[in-house]
Formats: C-alpha cells, sequence, structure tokens
C-alpha cells in the first residue's frame, strides 16, 4: 500500500476551514497559532470569522489554504499516516514542499502571500481572464488556441483530468477559443471567477520577480519525491524546486500527468489534505480503481482513520 498526500489549490477556501479541528486537536492550534505570529497579524480569526471577499483575497486565500493543509498533513503524520510521495495543484504546491521539509513553514507563509501580491499586479485588472473547457479532446483545443490567438495571448493552463482542461490569457482571446470550443464539441464552457491569467506567459514578470523572492530562503531537496507542477516529475535538489517554482507562475499545470506519474510509481491511496474535493473529483475521472480519500474536518478525518486501518487488516 502506498499512499500520496495531494493537496489544494487557490479557490478550494471558504470561511471557518480548519476552525474544528483547530478547536480538537492541539497540532493543529499550534500551527494556526504560529500563523499569527508569522504574518504579524489576526490572521485566524479573519479565516475562522471573516467575509468571503476577505478570504477572497489573494493575500490572504493563499497563505491560509497554506496554513490549513500544512496542519493537517502535520497531524495525519503525527497519527503514522505517512505519505510516500505528494503534489499539490498550483498553490498547493507548496504546502507538498512544506510537508516534505523542502521549505520550512516559516519561509513558506510570507512567501505565497508574496506569491499572491506578484500575480495579481503582474496584468491589469480585467485584461485577463481563465475559463475551464469541457469534454473536448486536447487537439481540438489547441487549435482553439491557435485560432483565437490573433486576439492576444490564450494557452491551456491546466490539464486536470480527461475531459476538463482550462484556457488562460487576454480576455477577447479567452472568449474566442471558448466559443471555437463549443463549437469544436465541447460539452460546457465555464468562465472561472479569477483575478488573472494564471499560468498563462501574461504572468512571466511575476514569475521573474518571485524567483528573487526564491532566492532569499533556503530550499532542500524533498525527503519524499514531491511531483511537480511544470515538469510532472518529481524534483532532483534544492534549486530545481526554485527554478520550477519560478517557472509553475507561468507555465501550465500538468496535473493529469501528475497523478499518472505517481500511479505508474505504484501509489493506491490518495488524500486530498486541506480544503474541498476538487482534486479527488480529478483523481476519479483519471483512474477508478485507487482509493482516493480527503481530510479537512473531523468526520473525514474519521473516515480515513478507519478506511487505512480496514485497508491494513
Amino acid at each position: 500500500m502506498k499512499t500520496a498526500f495531494i493537496f489544494p489549490g487557490q479557490g478550494a477556501q471558504y470561511v471557518g476551514m480548519g476552525m474544528e479541528l483547530y478547536n480538537y486537536f492541539n497540532i493543529i492550534s499550534k500551527i494556526f497559532n504560529k500563523t499569527d505570529e508569522i504574518l504579524k497579524e489576526d490572521f485566524v480569526k479573519l479565516i475562522f470569522h471573516g467575509s468571503d471577499a476577505d478570504i477572497k483575497k489573494t493575500e490572504n486565500t493563499q497563505p491560509a489554504v497554506l496554513m490549513v493543509s500544512t496542519a493537517i498533513s502535520q497531524l495525519l503524520m503525527s497519527e503514522g499516516i505517512v505519505p510516500a510521495m505528494a503534489a499539490g495543484l498550483s498553490l498547493g504546491e507548496y504546502s507538498a514542499l512544506v510537508t516534505a521539509n523542502s521549505i520550512s513553514y516559516e519561509d513558506a507563509l510570507p512567501l505565497v502571500r508574496k506569491r499572491g501580491q506578484l500575480m495579481n499586479e503582474a496584468v491589469p485588472a480585467g485584461r485577463g481572464t481563465m475559463a475551464a473547457i469541457l469534454g473536448l479532446e486536447e487537439d481540438k483545443l489547441l487549435l482553439c488556441c491557435e485560432t483565437a490567438s490573433e486576439l492576444g495571448t490564450v494557452i491551456i493552463a491546466n490539464y486536470n483530468c480527461p475531459g476538463q482542461m482550462v484556457l488562460s490569457g487576454d480576455g477577447k482571446a479567452v472568449e474566442k477559443a471558448s466559443q471555437l470550443a463549443m463549437e469544436a464539441g465541447a460539452k460546457r464552457v465555464v468562465p472561472l471567477s479569477v483575478s488573472g491569467p494564471f499560468h498563462s506567459p501574461m504572468l512571466k514578470t511575476a514569475g521573474n520577480a518571485l524567483e528573487n523572492e526564491l532566492k532569499q530562503i533556503k530550499i532542500k531537496k524533498p525527503v519524499i519525491p514531491v511531483v511537480q507542477n511544470v515538469s510532472a516529475k518529481p524534483a532532483v535538489s534544492g534549486d530545481e524546486v526554485r527554478s520550477m517554482l519560478a517557472a509553475q507562475v507561468s507555465s501550465p499545470v500538468r496535473w493529469e500527468d501528475c497523478i499518472r506519474y505517481m500511479l505508474s510509481q505504484g501509489v493506491d491511496n490518495f488524500i486530498e489534505v486541506g480544503p474541498g474535493k476538487v482534486l479527488s473529483g480529478f483523481i476519479k475521472k483519471i483512474d477508478k480503481t485507487v482509493n482516493i480519500y480527503n481530510v479537512e474536518d473531523s468526520v473525514s478525518l474519521k473516515n480515513v482513520f478507519n478506511a487505512l486501518k480496514e485497508v491494513e487488516q
């Protein structure tokens, strides 16, 4: 039995996430309280009792998701559930790297806050957007992007699972490519509520600025393999982690390939660690035969403990 932890990215957040576990487990409250100290503000109070608008601000979302995911992963490992591999979607890659002792939590927290600011500042508000395309083959969607690129930048930014990819780029170009995708046979187009064209070349300046931030912190080779978004392969050194994190901001997220790599390495249990079940849904479409769990509250935590005990027996 080989278990992988997978970590959600931006968009999974909600007001009150982690609060129940905070009240039950010292290891959770310790990490949450440490977050307040690192950020020098009442951050936990904001996440538990703030408004939806507050938690959706990128400078809050990114450290909040990292905090909840990191705390739950530490809880699982303290209970003997230790991953053989890890991966995270976009922002979630930082949670995976903290879990793998590649980046310290003290460094990762301000880093992801800065990452959010840099991503927001890279492109003027309203110029870029993203849209999920459901039920169309990759080659057809690439042709749609090629045709629409006369209106501006548009690329496939996320390869999430069979039948779901995400476009990113200039608003008009994404709109045109989405229209062409429907004409080419896509089942649905879902415009995403995002503040910019993430994982597209339009964020190259953000990636360059982030690289300077990454140079200021210590990054080690992960102690367990962390499968990277950009390459869909584990990092072999701290320097590679650094360069891949800088590139990740403006490069496509190859999530389906990341999962397929882990499957090829014998992973048969996936635990989504942190808010939501989006990644679990993607994995079900990639391979229906593997065990998929999520942990975000006491009920889902108990389900994982019970399920893994049964598997061990």
